[in-house]
């Protein structure tokens, strides 16, 4: 299974979101870093946990190996 592509990046809500709710002027916006409006915006960056079925891939992708001596 081929991982999905990229999403576009959703201009027309970033500009809403910082001409609109933050004030900021258009030089304001387009001169922030990407982690400087998520911080404007109260967003922290944290990694999206596996899902079930990932981690089912990840471990039949990856086994344990089986112990010395064992009848495996």
């Amino acid at each position: 299974m081929s991982p999905a592509p990229p999403r576009a990046f959703p201009w027309d809500d970033a500009l809403s979101a910082a001409l609109g709710r933050l004030g900021w002027r258009p030089r304001d916006f387009w001169g922030a870093t990407p982690r400087e409006f998520a911080a404007a915006l109260g967003r922290r960056r944290t990694p999206a946990g596996l899902s079930r079925p990932e981690f089912e891939r990840l471990l039949a992708s990856h086994p344990d190996p089986s112990p010395p001596g064992s009848a495996a």
